[in-house]
Order: structure tokens, then C-alpha cells, then sequence
């Protein structure tokens, strides 16, 4: 048995420990809310949404905090809600969940699992899963808002509680804030937000002090050729071809321009050329990604792309400059290190010491940097969402478990959410206990 695996089987015992706790408080408060937050979890993972189309699970998330009590604002930012409880004085503190799906496929033959269709920003068909756990998210928002509106005695201040939309397009969290988000409503003094993964075990969370994830950009990148027959190449300039040498090219920006040890990622993540195989189209589009955790970094490897790809287009003989857009970023999620400190030994408290795992950053990116540049002090953690059995064998394996994103990553639902609410509720009242 490796170390790891070890150390997973303690957290499996830890967290069944915990979840069987009889006589805690908060955990009869949990187990009260839920049923109500597991039948919202299957009703949203049946019903996702796409980025900026959320609108029956924003109404859905909307209704039901309105029916405990909540002054409730909707349409904010586009499909965004806003629920705000008052307590007496105190300080206000945010909780976020997202609203929004990815457009995959899901396949993980769950007796739930998303059949939806529905249209992209382009009008092309594409399935609807909800991939990235944000249905786990909400529901764990929801049984907190429960706990909390029914326990005022244990909290004072204000809490706000938002849905996002838009966070897989890295767009909702600015239109929010475009649109009043701490004009109309108090300014929050502190915010927190959680995200599930199959990298820890269910039962548990983790805790990154400063950097938490990375930058994000993404570029749509045009070749321009000629079009021809695929029996002649040579009275044609193929786009394919040079968009092919272009995708090579660029990972030697990672590999040899970028200091070792330095992260930084590019990945294509679609190419779009051509309508048969035997003729030789205009033009290709690329639409790339770009990873980074350093503002310099950033800056030389957007540099570089940029250099390449024009550089490619020209050695090729394309028929004009190549169009390069940036058409999204956001900046990494920073935690105010003294304020995860803090909430470190509550999230001990509530959920044993053992469960509580100092984690290094990640490479995915999210919106809620945008908040963070507001001036509020934040702590975004992670939640184990993996069955630990079926992560140790893994982890034996040398495999990983389906990530997010996947087709087929389905967190273990009842721990997690349990988990995710046990959490929440340690941290809202920890942090509304200052007048």
C-alpha cells in the first residue's frame, strides 16, 4: 500500500466518521436541508444551461431561496440572481455558486444523466452536461441558505448569496458587476466560493493561501489561404496545412521560450476547415487557450503566440495577415492568505483536522477573480467530490479518475454535498460573528 493510498483510505474512514457524528448540532441541521438540496441537484444535472442561457435555473435557484426567506433580485448581470438575508448589524458576506453547463455529452450512464439539446452563441446543436460540478455547487448553496435563514441565533450581519452565470465563458462575474452588483447591493466584506474536483476525496476540502488557479485567455486565430482542388495543391496555398505546422510551432513557445519551471499552457482546442476531402479550403480557424500563473509570463507567452502564428502564415505563403482575437480573459483567483489562515482551523473544527488538505494551485481558471479585484478579501477552496475507494484504486492504477470537463466525471454526491454545506456553514458563521 503506497503512502497516498493510505492516506485516502484515513480520509474514507474520517469522512464516514464525520457524516455519522450523532449529537452534532450541524449535522442534524444538514441532514434536515438535505433532501430538498439532493432533489434540486438531480432536477438541475437533468435541466442544465448553457453560459448566458440559464434562465430556468436561475428561476429555479431564485424561487427557492425567495421561499426561505430571502429578498431575492433576479436578472442581474443577464440571468444572474441576488439573495440577500439581514441579520442585525454585522458585516456582509458573499457566498457564489455558477449557473451554467458546458456543451458535452454526457456519458456517464447515471439514471439521471443530461439528454438536453440546445443551441450554442453559433446556432450549431450541442448536448448539455453538467460537467464542472456547478449543479453540486448550487445545491450546496441552497441547503446552506437553509441552515443559515433557520439558525439566525448562531449569526449577525448580512449575507448575500449569489448565482453567477456565465462562468465557464469567463463573462458572467463582470456583467454582474457592470450591472450594480455592489452599487445596488451592500459591497460584500468578504466572499467565498467552492469548487468540486475528483482530485480529493468526498468528505474532504482543500486550502490554497494566495495563488489559487491560473490566468486565462483565449484566442480565435484565422489562416488565410487559397482555395483549390486536393488533386492540385500547388495552384492552391492550404490553410490546413500551415494551421497544422502553426499548432507545432506554438508548443515550442512552452518548451523552449518559457523559463523551466514556469507554468504556462497552450492547447488548440478546436480546428474548423473545410467541407470535403478533396478541396483545399480558403481559410482555418484555431481556438486556443492560454494557461498562465505570472503577469509576465502572460505577457511573453501571448507575445510569442502572436509572433508564431504570423511567422507560420507568412513561411507558408498565405494570402493574407492572419486574424488573431482575444475575445476572453480573467486573472487568477488570488486568496487573501491571512483570511485562509483563519478559516483553516474553522474548517478543521467543523470537519476534523485530517479532512482539511493544503492544496497547490490548478491549472484551470474562473471568473471570480473579478470579485477579488473589487477589494474583497476571499477564500475559494476546493471540495473533494471523488469516491475515495474508487480513487485509491486509481491512485494503485497510476490512473486518474474523469476530471471535470469529462463526459463522464460524476463527483459522489451525498458526502460531497454534505461536505460542501458542512463547510459553508462553518465559514458564513465564523465570518459573521464580528459586529
Amino acid at each position: 500500500m503506497t503512502k497516498t493510498t493510505f492516506l485516502i483510505l484515513a480520509l474514507l474512514a474520517a469522512s464516514v466518521a464525520f457524516a455519522q457524528r450523532p449529537g452534532d448540532s450541524t449535522s442534524k441541521e444538514i441532514d434536515a436541508a438535505y433532501p430538498a438540496a439532493h432533489d434540486l441537484y438531480l432536477d438541475l444535472h437533468q435541466h442544465p444551461e448553457l453560459s448566458a442561457q440559464e434562465v430556468q435555473t436561475a428561476a429555479k435557484l431564485a424561487e427557492r431561496l425567495r421561499g426561505l426567506g430571502y429578498e431575492v433580485t433576479e436578472h442581474v448581470g443577464g440571468t444572474g440572481v441576488v439573495a440577500l438575508l439581514k441579520n442585525g448589524a454585522g458585516p456582509t458576506v458573499m457566498l457564489r455558486t455558477e449557473l451554467d453547463a458546458l456543451p458535452v455529452e454526457e456519458k456517464t450512464g447515471l439514471p439521471y444523466a443530461s439528454k438536453v439539446q440546445a443551441k450554442d452563441d453559433a446556432g450549431r446543436e450541442v448536448p448539455v452536461m453538467h460537467a464542472c460540478g456547478h449543479d453540486l455547487h448550487m445545491a450546496t448553496l441552497y441547503a446552506t441558505a437553509a441552515v443559515m435563514a433557520r439558525s439566525k441565533d448562531t449569526w449577525h450581519g448580512t449575507l448575500m448569496l449569489i448565482g453567477q452565470p456565465a462562468e465557464e465563458t469567463i463573462g458572467g462575474a463582470r456583467a454582474m458587476i457592470k450591472d450594480g452588483l455592489v452599487t445596488r447591493f451592500p459591497k460584500p466584506d468578504f466572499g467565498v466560493a467552492l469548487h468540486v474536483g475528483n482530485t480529493l476525496p468526498a468528505g474532504t476540502v482543500g486550502i490554497t493561501p494566495g495563488i489559487y488557479d491560473s490566468n486565462a485567455d483565449s484566442e480565435r486565430i484565422t489562416i488565410y489561404g487559397k482555395g483549390g482542388h486536393g488533386s492540385a495543391p500547388h495552384t492552391a496555398v492550404d490553410p490546413i496545412v500551415i494551421a497544422a505546422k502553426t499548432i507545432v510551432a506554438l508548443q515550442t513557445i512552452t518548451s523552449r521560450e518559457v523559463r523551466p519551471g514556469e507554468f504556462a499552457v497552450i492547447t488548440v482546442g478546436y480546428i474548423r476547415a473545410g467541407t470535403k476531402n478533396n478541396i483545399i479550403p480558403d481559410e482555418a480557424e484555431m481556438g486556443l487557450t492560454i494557461r498562465t500563473y505570472k503577469a509576465e509570463v502572460r505577457k511573453q507567452v501571448l507575445a510569442a503566440i502572436d509572433r508564431v502564428v504570423r511567422g507560420e502564415s507568412m513561411a507558408g505563403g498565405a494570402t493574407r495577415e492572419p486574424l488573431i482575437e482575444h475575445f476572453e480573459s480573467t486573472n487568477s483567483v488570488f486568496n487573501d492568505p491571512a483570511l485562509a489562515e483563519r478559516l483553516r482551523g474553522v474548517l478543521e473544527a467543523a470537519l476534523g483536522k485530517q479532512n482539511v488538505i493544503t492544496t497547490g494551485p490548478i491549472t484551470a481558471s474562473e471568473d471570480y477573480s473579478a470579485f477579488v479585484e473589487l477589494g474583497i478579501p476571499s477564500l475559494y477552496f476546493s471540495l473533494g467530490g471523488a469516491d475515495p475507494a474508487k480513487l485509491a484504486e486509481a491512485e494503485r492504477a497510476g490512473k486518474m479518475l474523469p476530471s471535470n470537463h469529462s463526459p463522464l466525471f460524476a463527483p459522489d454526491v451525498e458526502p460531497a454535498l454534505k461536505t460542501g454545506v458542512a463547510a459553508e456553514v462553518a465559514v458564513l458563521r465564523n465570518l459573521l460573528s464580528q459586529r
